[in-house]
């Protein structure tokens, strides 16, 4: 029977990619704290727990009729951002995939009440809330990378059910599972004509006080383990625009018990802005009595 060893809560902002001077320029000659972090986190995490497959539940991947996930063997090549092509450009990848997982996934999810397709076309595109933290915490480990979609017509009961889908395919198999909910918290930028100035990593630069307020008060819910307040404050929080309705969050909470969840956060950054955007690495370890999948 599978498990979940661990899970994060992980910024992929286009900025980790950017060459360190590049970041201190923008950073007012300090960088910013989310590189170390995921440097420190691949130290402390990815190179040390035993674990198979990392599944990463990608905010910036919309899918409109169903939940999608990746089926192929392998997948591997150049990626270039067409968001921001100056930033993300021709980054090298290669890393095997988890077709049973998938598969068992597409299999789970009509008990669940929802559509999970698993997908191994090779021209599948690939996006850089897979492909930033692949980079960092990836690169020359040997291990499994699927991901799965945002469905941008579904809400928040949506998102769990993936969750639970995803949760049920786990266990299914034999799998010992990472999973990543790649995104951010509150998600609304600044408009481009003042964009510029608003790139430095302190939070004062967040959109607004609300959003910065709302922000803070999930991260203190996380650091005690109060999944449940979390989810229960969800129409509240979407107020302020969470990446991709929060999908990815709520994507892996669905997959590993919801509100019965205790897990503490662990960070690993500083709470960052990110062009009116907040952004955090913060992990959560799988306790005695943590989480149920």
């Amino acid at each position: 029977m599978g498990e979940v060893v661990g899970a994060g809560l992980l910024a992929h902002v286009p900025t980790i990619m950017l060459p360190e001077q590049t970041r201190r320029e923008l950073n007012g000659g300090e960088d910013f704290s989310l590189v170390p972090g995921l440097e420190r986190l691949r130290r402390e995490v990815f190179e040390t727990l035993d674990y198979d497959t990392v599944v990463v539940l990608d905010s910036h991947w919309a899918t409109t009729v169903e939940f999608v996930v990746t089926a192929q063997d392998r997948r591997a090549g150049l990626f270039t951002s067409e968001e921001l092509p100056r930033g993300m450009c021709r980054i090298p990848y290669d890393f095997a995939g988890d077709p049973e997982l998938a598969r068992a996934a597409e299999a789970a999810s009509e008990k669940r009440d929802t559509w999970v397709t698993a997908i191994d076309d090779a021209y599948l595109p690939i996006f850089y809330a897979t492909i930033n933290l692949w980079h960092y915490l990836g690169r020359g480990l040997d291990k499994r990378w699927i991901s799965m979609s945002v469905c941008q017509t579904g809400d928040t009961e949506d998102f769990l059910r993936s969750g639970r889908a995803l949760g049920d395919a786990i266990a299914a198999t034999d799998r010992k599972v990472l999973l990543l909910a790649s995104g951010a918290l509150s998600h609304t930028f600044h408009p481009l004509r003042t964009l510029r100035s608003h790139e430095a990593a302190d939070p004062r630069h967040i959109f607004s006080p609300e959003a910065y307020a709302a922000d803070l008060d999930r991260m203190a819910w996380f650091a005690e383990g109060d999944h449940a307040r979390v989810l229960d404050t969800m129409p509240d929080f979407l107020r302020y625009r969470p990446e991709a309705k929060f999908c990815h969050y709520l994507q892996m909470i669905g997959a590993l018990g919801e509100s019965a969840v205790t897990a503490p956060s662990r960070p690993y950054s500083e709470y960052e802005n990110s062009i009116g955007t907040g952004q955090v690495h913060l992990w959560f370890d799988r306790p005695d009595a943590g989480w149920t999948a």
